[in-house]
């Protein structure tokens, strides 16, 4: 039984292109989290159709490091998707840059990725009772009081966008003109017009060009730890 006021965990998705690292995942939220109904997807567009499907689960778990994806553009494209559901990041990636750039981009905890089961049972439990889950050591890099940075900026306005805006916005960043993302999605080219201009005016912006210079600087690579 949930206690009161603690968020349903019965059922997990988790999105991650290794599968031994699925399986043992899988193993480890049964045990430290009782959460019994578990599928993977190996890529963001994999997760994304499972979730168009129909596929409601109660929590994400999210490997930044996806084929088909780069950096935080995962986590920004994935939350648009799953509205309210708590989007986990565990990574091998925890540099302390990363694990404040991701919970800025709106992820409900993160775990290194080989973390002993406590701290999955920790972070489950904190994400259960609605906290965020940072694990031990985590310093945050900036005042929190302090202006953002223009990263931390970008990164907040692409959490603004509806799921098809996002949807929209990486297509633009693919090169496509407007008549071609209507093809894409299969909508009218006047309504790939207006979430153009919907877009460009969440990011406070004034052409496809800056609005493609927004999502780069969002990217994740550049926080990556060198050596």
């Amino acid at each position: 039984m949930d206690g009161a006021g603690e968020r349903p965990m019965r059922s997990a998705l988790i999105v991650d292109d290794h599968p031994l690292f699925c399986d043992a995942l899988s193993m480890t939220l049964r045990a430290v989290a009782g959460i019994e109904a578990i599928a993977t997807a190996d890529r963001l567009e994999a997760a994304i159709a499972a979730l168009d499907g129909g596929a409601a689960p109660d929590v994400v778990v999210l490997d930044l490091n996806l084929p088909d994806v780069t950096g935080l553009d995962g986590l920004i494209r994935l939350k648009a998707c799953v509205g309210g559901v708590p989007v986990v990041v565990v990574s091998s990636l925890a540099d302390n840059r990363v694990i404040g750039a991701a919970l800025r981009a709106g992820a409900a905890g993160f775990v290194p990725k080989h973390s002993h089961r406590e701290v999955f049972r920790a972070a489950f439990e904190a994400i259960r009772a609605g906290v965020t889950y940072v694990p031990d050591g985590f310093v945050p890099l900036a005042d929190p009081a302090a202006p953002a940075s223009q990263r931390e900026a970008a990164i907040a306005r692409l959490g603004l966008l509806t799921r098809q805006q996002a949807k929209i916005l990486q297509l633009v960043c693919e090169g496509m003109l407007n008549k071609q993302i209507a093809y894409e999605l299969t909508i009218a080219e006047t309504t790939v017009k207006a979430h153009v201009t919907a877009i460009m005016r969440k990011l406070g912006v004034q052409s496809r060009t800056q609005a493609v210079l927004i999502a780069r600087l969002a990217s994740f690579s550049s926080l990556v730890p060198e050596g």
